[in-house]
C-alpha cells in the first residue's frame, strides 16, 4: 500500500507549527516527542503505521476551531481520530500530519426523555452513550463489537452499525445532529433535536464521510427505550450454506428480528476456546435475537424456529433466562479478540444481498483453497454485512500482501452479487484503490466535488477513501489557488 511522500515544507515548519498550537491549547494538549507521537502511528488495522509530525488532544469546539484554523494556514494536514479502533486504516496519519484526537473531548451536553435525544462531544465512547441513560429506562441503539472503546467520532464517521441494526438501523439512522468544524475553523450546525432539518440532507452527506469534510464535535443522538424484554436462540448448522439460506428464508417470510448474527467453524472453535459459551462444534451457528412482550417474543420466535428446522439444524436452544442470553451472545462479542489469540488477521468489510449468502460463502471457501489462507467467518448476516477474518502469519515475508490480494478478491465478489465495499469500516486506505471497483469515474467525481466545496485545499483525512492518483492531483491542483489565498 502506498503513501503521499511527506511535505519537506510542512515538516520544515513543525517547531513554528507546534508553537502556534501552543498557544491555542495547554500545552500538555500538543505531543511533539516523536516517541510519543509514535502511540498514534496506526489504528486497528496495525499493518500500516507512520508517525504524525504532531498530535493534537483538544477538549472543546473552541479548541478544534482554533487548531484547524492554524493548521490551514500553515498548510498542514490534519488526520481526526477518535478512539483509534479503524479496522480500516481511517486515522493513519501522514508523516507530514497532524493527528486531532477527541479523547478528552468525553462530557454528556443535554439529556432530553421528553423528546429522546442525547448531545454528547464526539470522543463519549458508544457504549458509554447508552451508560449515562439506561438507569431511567433508555439506550442508544447502535452497537458495534468495539462499543465499549469506539468513539461517537468515529460512529458517525464510518457510519458504524453493530448486531442489532437490522431492526434498529445503524448510525445515521439514530444521528440527529452535529456541531462540525470545517478545515478554516469554521463552525457550523448540521441537523439537531428534531426528526428532520428541512433543505439540502448535509447530515446525510457528513455521517460516512470518514473524516473527509470537517471534524465532528459534538452530536446529538436518538434514545429509545428499553424493549420490555429479548431473547436469543442459537441454531446450529452442517453447512455455511444450509445457514446463508435459513438467514435468507427468515428474512424473506417478514419477520424482523433484532439481530442474526452467523459464526464458521473456524470462529466457533475459537471463541469456545477463548470464552468457553458452550458451543456446539458445527460447521455454522446463528444467533437470532427478538425482543417485545413475552407474548411478541413467543410468536416470533415459533415462525422463526419453524423456518429453521426446515434446514436441518443439528442444534436449536431458545434462552431460558438471563444468564443462558448472556452465554449465547458471549462468545459472538469475544470474537475478535478470540481469533486474535490464535493468528493475525484481516478483517474485511463487505456487504450483499441476504439472498446473495449461500453463494458468496460457497465461492469464499473456494478462495479460501486457492490463496492457501483460512478464513473465519463472523457478521451481522441480518442485513449482509459480512466480516471475514482471513488468517496469516505477518512475520513470513509475502503473507500479508498474499492476503491483501485475497481480501480484495472477495470485496470485488461483494461487489459483483450486488453488494459494496463496507457496510461500517469504511473505506479508509484498506479499500481506497478499490474504489474503481464499485464506481465509474463520474461517480468518483461526483463524491470528489463534495470534497472540494467543504475542504478546497484537501488537506483534511488525507491519503484516504480516493485513490492516490486523482486525490493527489486534486489537492495539487488546489494548492495554488489555496497560496494566492
Amino acid at each position: 500500500m502506498q503513501m503521499p511522500k511527506p511535505d519537506p515544507a510542512v515538516l520544515a515548519a513543525k517547531d513554528r507549527v507546534r508553537e502556534r498550537l501552543e498557544e491555542v491549547l495547554p500545552k500538555d494538549a500538543v505531543i511533539s516527542d516523536p516517541v510519543e507521537a509514535r502511540v498514534y502511528e496506526c489504528d486497528a488495522l496495525t499493518a500500516y503505521k507512520c508517525p504524525p509530525m504532531l498530535a493534537v488532544l483538544p477538549s472543546s469546539t473552541e479548541e478544534v476551531a482554533a487548531v484547524l484554523k492554524i493548521c490551514h494556514e500553515e498548510g498542514v494536514p490534519v488526520v481526526p481520530r477518535g478512539s483509534g479502533t479503524s479496522l480500516a486504516g481511517g486515522a493513519l496519519p501522514t508523516a507530514d500530519s497532524v493527528i486531532l484526537g477527541v479523547a478528552r473531548m468525553n462530557r454528556v451536553l443535554e439529556t432530553d426523555y421528553d423528546n429522546r435525544f442525547i448531545r454528547v462531544q464526539s470522543g463519549r465512547t458508544n457504549l458509554s452513550v447508552t451508560g449515562a441513560v439506561e438507569a431511567d429506562g433508555f439506550f442508544y441503539a447502535p452497537d458495534p463489537s468495539s462499543q465499549l472503546a469506539c468513539a461517537i467520532a468515529g460512529n458517525v464517521a464510518m457510519n458504524s452499525g453493530g448486531a442489532h441494526c437490522l431492526k434498529y438501523g445503524v448510525t445515521t439512522n439514530n444521528l440527529l445532529g452535529v456541531t462540525m468544524v470545517l478545515m478554516d475553523g469554521t463552525v457550523i450546525e448540521l441537523g439537531g433535536a428534531h426528526l428532520d432539518a428541512g433543505g439540502l440532507d448535509l447530515l446525510g452527506v457528513v455521517c460516512g464521510s470518514e473524516g473527509q469534510l470537517g471534524v465532528v464535535t459534538e452530536a446529538t443522538l436518538r434514545i429509545l427505550h428499553k424493549p420490555e424484554g429479548a431473547r436469543p436462540v442459537l441454531m446450529g448448522f452442517d453447512t455455511n450454506e444450509a445457514a446463508g439460506a435459513c438467514v435468507a428464508d427468515i428474512i424473506r417470510a417478514g419477520v424482523l428480528p433484532v439481530a442474526i448474527e452467523f459464526m464458521d467453524r473456524p470462529c466457533i472453535e475459537a471463541c469456545e476456546a477463548f470464552a468457553g459459551a458452550g458451543y456446539p462444534m458445527c460447521e455454522a451457528l446463528l444467533i437470532v435475537e427478538v425482543e417485545g412482550s413475552e407474548a411478541e417474543i413467543a410468536a416470533q420466535l415459533e415462525k422463526i424456529l419453524q423456518i429453521a428446522r426446515r434446514h436441518d439444524p443439528v442444534e436449536l436452544r431458545e434462552a431460558k433466562d438471563a444468564d443462558e442470553a448472556g452465554r449465547i451472545w458471549l462468545g459472538r462479542k469475544s470474537a475478535f479478540g478470540a481469533m486474535g489469540q490464535i493468528n493475525d488477521y484481516m478483517c474485511l468489510d463487505g456487504t450483499i444481498p441476504v439472498s446473495a449468502l449461500p453463494e458468496v460463502l460457497r465461492r469464499i471457501g473456494e478462495m479460501s483453497d486457492q490463496f492457501g489462507l483460512k478464513v473465519a467467518n463472523v457478521f451481522h448476516a441480518g442485513d449482509g454485512n459480512m466480516h471475514p477474518l482471513i488468517l496469516f502469519d505477518a512475520n513470513m515475508p509475502g503473507q500479508l500482501e498474499l492476503c491483501e490480494e485475497f481480501g480484495a478478491e472477495i470485496l470485488k465478489l461483494c461487489v459483483e452479487v450486488g453488494g459494496c465495499l463496507t457496510g461500517e469500516h469504511g473505506v479508509g486506505v484498506e479499500k481506497r484503490d478499490l474504489m474503481g471497483v464499485q464506481y465509474a469515474p463520474k461517480d468518483l467525481e461526483a463524491q470528489m466535488a463534495v470534497k472540494d466545496v467543504f475542504d478546497p485545499a484537501w488537506l483534511l483525512n488525507p491519503a484516504k477513501v480516493f485513490p492516490l492518483d486523482v486525490s493527489g492531483a486534486r489537492r495539487t491542483a488546489s494548492a495554488p489557488a489555496d497560496a494566492a489565498a
